[in-house]
């Protein structure tokens, strides 16, 4: 699929994987749409082709505004790719006693229900686009991760939320192939975002060493490397591809 003269829609667009996909996808010639929260848009870079709009992605309203005015671009949308997402960790039963339910609910809500509710309304309007050749009309990228397999002490809410957008991956593509929508979902390994931004440099070193090869932490622009790839690859669907350098996270 072309990505020039597109639309498209990226979840945490303001910085991170969200932010590396939008500049990649804007560089390539699409009207990029980054969702975020305010706070976040305000400390984002100013990309050429990338206007940043403001919702939680588990609100309705705000995301299907956004998607509205990605769709009224005047190119056809094409792309949606969820990247927003958290990582709070706490394990089930701890010195503070059993794991905060709110805490369990809020990281599923944003990282699961949040994905889905872009997808489903994303979705909604790629659908009414004129089709392209085999009746294709677009492609939706989820970004699990893998703790969605290999889920370490403390990941229990994180690798429960990305466990469940891994499971989403293959009937989501079912359901939407009807019209001409891929669905995809990337999940990275130690990516170099902004959640590592407080660890120390001995900390990082030794994240990179359990990396098979490379041994180092990924970075952003390979995962929108990735992204940019899926979009343009139209037989690709319905499949969870590790970005890992084939880590296989240890218990702790």
């Amino acid at each position: 699929m072309q990505i020039k003269d597109t639309a498209a829609i990226v979840t945490g667009g303001a910085s991170g994987l969200g932010g590396a996909t939008a500049k990649a996808l804007a560089a390539k010639g699409a009207q990029v749409f980054g969702l975020d929260l305010a706070a976040s848009i305000e400390k984002a870079d100013q990309v050429d082709g990338v206007t940043y709009v403001e919702a939680d992605v588990t609100s309705a309203d705000q995301v299907q505004a956004a998607v509205d005015q990605a769709a009224a671009a005047g190119v056809p949308l094409r792309t949606v790719v969820n990247c927003a997402g958290v990582g709070w960790a706490g394990r089930i039963l701890s010195k503070n006693g059993p794991h905060d339910l709110e805490l369990f609910r809020k990281v599923l809500e944003v990282n699961l229900l949040g994905t889905f509710n872009v997808m489903r309304l994303g979705a909604d309007a790629v659908a009414k686009t004129e089709p392209l050749a085999d009746d294709a009309r677009g492609v939706v990228i989820n970004t699990a991760s893998v703790a969605a397999f290999d889920g370490q002490i403390g990941q229990i809410a994180y690798s429960a939320s990305k466990g469940g957008v891994a499971g989403m991956t293959l009937p989501a593509a079912r359901d939407l192939a009807k019209h001409g929508i891929r669905v995809m979902t990337i999940a990275p390994g130690i990516i170099d975002t902004p959640m590592l931004a407080g660890v120390g440099e001995e900390f990082r070193a030794g994240l990179a060493a359990g990396v098979p090869f490379p041994q180092r932490l990924g970075r952003p622009d390979e995962y929108a490397q990735l992204a940019v790839n899926i979009v343009e690859h139209d037989y690709l669907n319905g499949e969870v591809i590790r970005l890992d350098g084939s880590l296989r996270m240890a218990p702790r």
